[in-house]
């Protein structure tokens, strides 16, 4: 296929692509003279058009260590040629120790201090339709009409129907008509006493909230830690389990192993999800949990066919070993500096244009006064990928392992792409 593109004329190529769109299902917009065929670390490049980009989306904050990572291809390469699948009918060292690691790693790193159990799954809106289905049946034992779920605005938690019926922006709800029944949803801007006011007088009918500690598609929110803590504690004191979406957030991106990290231990989740960077761009995701909610868990409550996979765990514990140091996590933080410092040298150039900047460790919005939807493609003639989040905002998820050279390479480009439209 590829070898046609490369081997053909310029005009050729793009009728290729064009021709071969057609195979596919109509469900995503994508610019057609861009046809990625290979990564290093945080650059693609388009062998089809001849064309080399940064890359500031890391695959949708997926590919953490970077594309074509050669410590995962060789970990893919070893566990491919031992064992790839062998059902959930039975225990696999990969998927043991990868469980383990994962409770483990997380308390060492200031996360769920009472992370006990840890289900795995393909995806993240897996992950979270395990969760919103722990959490109620968790409600169901106390009581029967205890199955309701709150979630907030600017929220996404996945695509599928009970993820999907726990996400916010109606663009995506409305055109599936009737979703999972029983869903609330809240504004964290709300005063606290409002929200209390809700949780307590609907405590017979709520099983569980979600919240994603950093909102990322809504338009990179950072919820404020008092408003996690006091969010916790309500949902304590009125036996509603606190899930924490951390599929885009999680796994060193916020600077910390996990977002939650940030809060005390009192505030921490009863259960959290992690996706995306889990395997660096090979689908693995997981679900972790405290006792309490094990304790509501019954065989046969819930079940994947590929989840936990040897080669996805093989991948995922490299993962994991590398990004839980505190080393690592420090240069995170080293990196968020330097890209935060020009962001804010470049809302300062154009402050009749970029309204604010959000964010912590290397996931980052800077939000526009109108959609930047031209800066994004003048950003791309330019060499660099860029993606949005929410009406305005234009988001920053380069890999964890992005060169520091490469950050100011990039935000040079960022600022010649807002001069272009805005001069």
């Amino acid at each position: 296929m590829f070898k046609r593109y490369l081997s053909s004329t310029s005009s050729r190529r793009f009728t290729s692509i064009l021709e071969e769109k057609a195979f596919q299902v109509t469900t995503y917009s994508r610019p057609e003279d861009l046809c990625i065929t290979r990564g290093k670390n945080a650059k693609l490049y388009d062998d089809v058009n001849g064309k080399e980009y940064i890359d500031f989306t890391a695959g949708i904050a997926v590919t953490a260590l970077g594309h074509a990572n050669p410590k995962v291809a060789e970990i893919l390469h070893h566990q491919a040629n031992k064992l790839i699948h062998s059902s959930n009918l039975y225990f696999t060292k990969e998927c043991l120790d990868l469980s383990e690691k994962i409770v483990e790693k997380t308390k060492q790193f200031g996360g769920q201090h009472d992370a006990s159990r840890v289900f795995l799954c393909n995806s993240g809106t897996e992950a979270n339709e395990a969760a919103l289905k722990f959490a109620k049946k968790h409600g169901i034992m106390k009581n029967p009409s205890k199955q309701g779920i709150v979630a907030f605005e600017n929220s996404f938690h996945g695509r599928t129907m009970g993820a999907l019926s726990v996400t916010w922006n109606s663009k995506y709800r409305t055109p599936f008509g009737d979703l999972v029944p029983h869903v609330s949803f809240l504004n964290l801007n709300d005063e606290m006493t409002k929200l209390q006011s809700y949780i307590e007088t609907k405590k017979d009918e709520i099983a569980g909230l979600i919240v994603e500690p950093i909102q990322g598609e809504g338009g990179v929110f950072p919820v404020e830690v008092e408003k996690l803590t006091g969010l916790k504690k309500i949902c304590q004191n009125n036996d509603v389990i606190v899930i924490h979406d951390e599929i885009q957030c999680g796994l060193g991106r916020s600077g910390k192993l996990w977002a939650h990290a940030y809060l005390p231990s009192e505030a921490h989740p009863d259960i959290f999800t992690s996706a995306k960077a889990l395997g660096n761009g090979f689908p693995i995701a997981a679900t972790i949990v405290n006792e309490k909610v094990n304790n509501a868990l019954r065989v046969g409550d819930h079940g994947t066919t590929y989840g936990g996979n040897p080669l996805a765990c093989s991948v995922s514990n490299y993962v994991l070993d590398t990004i839980a140091d505190e080393t690592f996590l420090k240069q995170v933080s080293k990196k968020s500096d330097i890209l935060q410092k020009r962001l804010r040298e470049i809302q300062a150039k154009y402050p009749n244009q970029i309204k604010t900047i959000r964010g912590k460790g290397l996931i980052l919005g800077a939000e526009f006064v109108e959609p930047p939807t031209e800066v994004i493609k003048k950003a791309r003639e330019l060499g660099l990928l860029i993606i949005t989040a929410g009406k305005s905002t234009v988001r920053f998820v380069p890999a964890l392992t992005i060169e520091d050279e490469l950050i100011e390479e990039g935000m040079d480009a960022f600022e010649k792409a807002i001069e272009a439209v805005y001069a």
